[in-house]
């Protein structure tokens, strides 16, 4: 399964994006300020910080601070317990993406708990039969 996050709006405090899956859109995204890290993990502000672009596999494990099973992304650098999830503003992110039904494309995003569901859902039907991958990517329209 492969699902792909396209940022395409970058603001001081947040990036906002979209997220497919398999190529289909499934959610919007809102992280926070994309710092273009590249590996440099003193670029890196505290909780204030998006993850670098790239490819990394997710796996479906229980989350002692959501207390529910939730997407965890695997081998990020700079960063541990990257995790998509629920939440309105960047406020909610602390460097994890999230997701939700709608969004203002500037620094909101809501209705995210039927996404999240939606999306558990999905990754437990498949993780025993295959890996998931995640691919963090820029928007090349809108990097101008």
């Amino acid at each position: 399964m492969q699902i792909k996050v396209v940022r395409s709006v970058y603001t001081p405090t947040s990036t906002l994006g979209k997220m497919f899956i398999n190529n289909s859109f499934f959610a919007y995204t809102l992280e926070d300020t994309d710092r273009n890290l590249k590996g440099d993990c003193q670029k890196k502000q505290k909780s204030k910080t998006a993850i670098d672009s790239g490819n990394y596999q997710v796996v479906l494990n229980f989350s002692n601070n959501f207390k529910k099973y939730l997407p965890l992304l695997l081998n990020v650098p700079c960063f541990e317990g990257i995790r998509i999830h629920g939440g309105n503003t960047c406020e909610d992110s602390l460097g994890c993406i999230l997701i939700g039904e709608h969004s203002n494309m500037q620094d909101k995003i809501w209705n995210c708990a039927s996404k999240v569901n939606s999306l558990v859902a999905l990754l437990k039907s498949v993780e025993k039969k295959e890996k998931i991958w995640i691919e963090i990517a820029k928007d090349t329209a809108a990097v101008a």
